[in-house]
């Protein structure tokens, strides 16, 4: 079976970006449906995987990162709002049975994602 993680690389301090809320929603007929939240580790990674077993299907999901709060906590400066408060990544789960990670490298201005391994 498949399983689905993340992790999160703070790319303005060149750290892991530990303690940032993560939400997990599957997108079906167009609605949200949130299947859990966590928080990061210290290595910036949820302690396991966020999806897997029976629960890891094929389909669209969401991934939504609590940036803003994460740099506040970090007593990073930002502007007022800030430029990114929450990050949120759609993407397809076409195969059920690899792997699926999807990093976030974030600072208080820009973001990127893949597929990794």
């Amino acid at each position: 079976m498949g399983f689905l993680t993340t992790h999160v690389l703070d790319t303005a301090q060149g750290v892991p970006g530990s303690n940032m809320a993560v939400s997990l929603y599957r997108i079906d007929a167009g609605e949200r449906q949130l299947l859990s939240q966590q928080m990061t580790n210290s290595d910036g990674r949820c302690d396991g995987p966020l999806l897997k077993d029976d629960a890891f299907t094929v389909g669209v999901y969401e991934l939504e990162f609590g940036v803003e709060d994460y740099f506040a906590q970090a007593q990073v400066a930002q502007p007022s709002p800030a430029f990114l408060s929450q990050v949120t990544l759609r993407f397809g789960i076409a195969e059920a049975g690899q792997h699926y990670h999807v990093p976030l490298l974030v600072s208080p201005y820009s973001y990127s994602t893949y597929r990794g391994s």
